[in-house]
């Protein structure tokens, strides 16, 4: 009885000395965890721009950044010039209840670019253009500019004006860089119109056709599977997106049941506009960047006596090669500069939808205005190498032969026949004592008798494809 008083008393001790040691390590993390959380707050606290209304009586921690930022290191290609400037002030207390006492003035300052207007500054950044293009010299002039050149820019400064308190949403000097010119050319002769523009590349890898590619094949975080460019489709094969779009449309349709009023009104939006795509995918086909060559123009450069229309015939010059394609697709008002990614990936093979094939100012796009097709399909490269090399000539002509595109789009599957069950003989009973049974079908069929297995179908026999 006495040993089990005494192991009883040494455990309950262990048990005491154990939750004192818990209780000090939690309270000194508590403490830890505390003091670390106020030196961040006073690092990085942002103070709000306006009063309060009244004064509160319970005390309130204001809202901190969620980390240590450098902000001259956030925006890409701005350069920044940071300065304190201080003045003697009234009481603190009344400081803080003004707002433009602890104050920041963000001023951007930007040069707006002067277009190139001669064939020598056009190739000062692209060297063997006026090799290729010797018609060029007498179409490039100061008064070719195109007023498309001014309102893009304007387009890009209304944008900074607009975005600037969010400086997450402002251009990056790449971006807002990256248009050289944009000239409207006619030949003096032939009198052939073309709009020129010179800026980077940047990748599209959008666009679908169930009919040609009833796999889905889209990889960039962006990806959308329509193009400007479209038609109607031309089998009952779906979309490969389809199902995809689909399955949104339900998961939004089963939020709206819960959700509150505003966000309803957003749903009802989504709902709209998913309904919209489902229709479009289940009617059109689209060009696909992986497999087609085309170019996406700025929606701006779509409207005036310049405008380049979906479906114009165009070329890209990158170094010394001239690749055909067609305006595939319209892009956002502030960016110029973007091509399919199997023209991408013929100017880098290392090109991909996040990895752009030319970051400088080399890629000279010229679209031949109003040579769009009146009936739009699957494209036609042998068509688009033809028509293109044509309207090269137009103006001026080529000392190089233009890029020769090569159908990459796989194979559609071949289908396999099903084959239709032969007949069983059956016997059919008779009176008669003989056991001998009578078949209904002879075993051996007559030579004038149809065969007794039919494929289901035959391979689907191609179609005339219908050009750009």
């Amino acid at each position: 009885m006495r040993k089990w008083g005494l192991g009883t008393l040494r455990w309950i001790v262990l048990f005491i000395f154990f939750a004192l040691f818990v209780a000090i390590t939690l309270r000194w993390i508590s403490l830890e965890r505390w003091r670390w959380t106020m030196t961040r707050a006073e690092e990085i606290e942002v103070p709000s721009p306006t009063p309060t209304a009244a004064p509160s009586t319970s005390a309130t921690r204001p809202p901190t950044l969620s980390g240590k930022f450098d902000i001259s290191r956030l925006f890409n290609g701005i350069t920044l010039r940071s300065e304190v400037e201080t003045a003697a002030g009234a009481a603190a207390s009344e400081e803080r209840v003004d707002p433009m006492s602890y104050a920041i003035d963000l001023k951007l300052h930007v040069r707006v670019p002067t277009p190139n207007r001669s064939a020598d500054e056009l190739g000062k950044v692209s060297p063997d253009l006026g090799k290729l293009l010797p018609g060029l010299a007498t179409m490039a002039k100061a008064e070719a500019v195109s007023p498309l050149f001014a309102q893009l820019y304007e387009t890009k400064v209304r944008e900074l004006r607009e975005n600037l308190s969010r400086l997450d949403l402002l251009l990056s000097r790449h971006n807002f860089y990256d248009c050289q010119t944009v000239l409207a050319l006619r030949h003096p002769e032939g009198k052939r119109r073309a709009l020129l523009f010179q800026a980077d590349m940047d990748v599209d890898a959008d666009g679908s056709d169930g009919d040609r590619v009833p796999a889905g094949n889209g990889v960039s975080p962006t990806f959308k599977p329509f193009t400007s460019f479209r038609w109607g489709k031309k089998s009952n094969r779906l979309n490969p997106y389809l199902p995809g779009i689909e399955d949104r449309l339900r998961r939004v349709e089963f939020e709206q049941k819960t959700a509150t009023p505003e966000r309803k009104r957003d749903l009802k939006n989504a709902v709209t506009e998913l309904r919209d795509e489902i229709a479009a995918m289940k009617k059109y086909s689209y060009l696909i960047g992986t497999y087609d060559p085309f170019i996406v123009v700025p929606s701006s450069f779509t409207k005036g006596s310049d405008a380049a229309h979906v479906g114009d015939y165009a070329v890209v010059i990158a170094g010394s090669t001239i690749y055909p394609a067609i305006v595939g697709d319209v892009g956002p008002n502030d960016r110029v500069g973007e091509a399919s990614l199997r023209i991408a990936k013929e100017v880098n093979a290392l090109s991909n939808p996040n990895n752009r094939p030319i970051s400088e100012l080399k890629a000279t796009y010229i679209v031949f205005n109003g040579t769009a097709d009146s009936s739009w399909g699957p494209p036609d490269l042998e068509k688009l190498q033809a028509r293109c090399e044509v309207l090269i000539k137009e103006i001026g002509g080529a000392t190089a032969a233009l890029h020769h595109w090569v159908n990459t789009v796989p194979p559609l599957p071949t289908p396999t026949p099903t084959p239709t069950p032969t007949p069983t003989p059956s016997i059919s009973p008779t009176p008669s004592a003989s056991p001998t049974p009578t078949p209904m079908f002879s075993e051996t069929p007559s030579p004038t008798s149809p065969p007794l297995i039919h494929p289901t179908f035959a391979f689907p026999t191609p179609t005339p494809s219908a050009s750009f």
